[in-house]
């Protein structure tokens, strides 16, 4: 997955609701530019070892502040701090194909 430009991850819980659902597979490109309300996988600094897929909210401490799009479920920035982007998430190919707008909320 290292050398790859463009991977597949498979979301697991319910983090990104209504966005995304557990079990959707997504097509991710690693690196590029991210722009606030992206849809990235990324890599908290205080958890290395968990990859997750959430929406990018503010550059911040040369990382990223990232949020799941389901409130109620705080595995986000909110408890683990700044992330770094693995990469941007191009489309979901399973179940539901689509690719991932931007959040048009403010």
């Amino acid at each position: 997955m290292k050398h790859t430009i463009v991977y597949a991850v498979l979301v697991r819980g319910p983090s990104m609701a209504p966005t995304l659902r557990n079990g959707d597979a997504l097509l991710v490109r690693r690196g590029g530019r991210v722009r606030p309300g992206d849809v990235v996988v990324a890599r908290f600094r205080s958890r290395p070892d968990l990859l997750v897929v959430k929406r990018a909210v503010r550059e911040e401490d040369g990382g990223w502040w990232v949020r799941g799009d389901n409130d109620l479920v705080t595995d986000d920035s909110r408890a683990y701090g700044v992330a770094d982007v693995v990469g941007r998430v191009l489309l979901r190919y399973w179940p539901r194909p689509g690719f991932m707008l931007r959040n048009r909320t403010g």
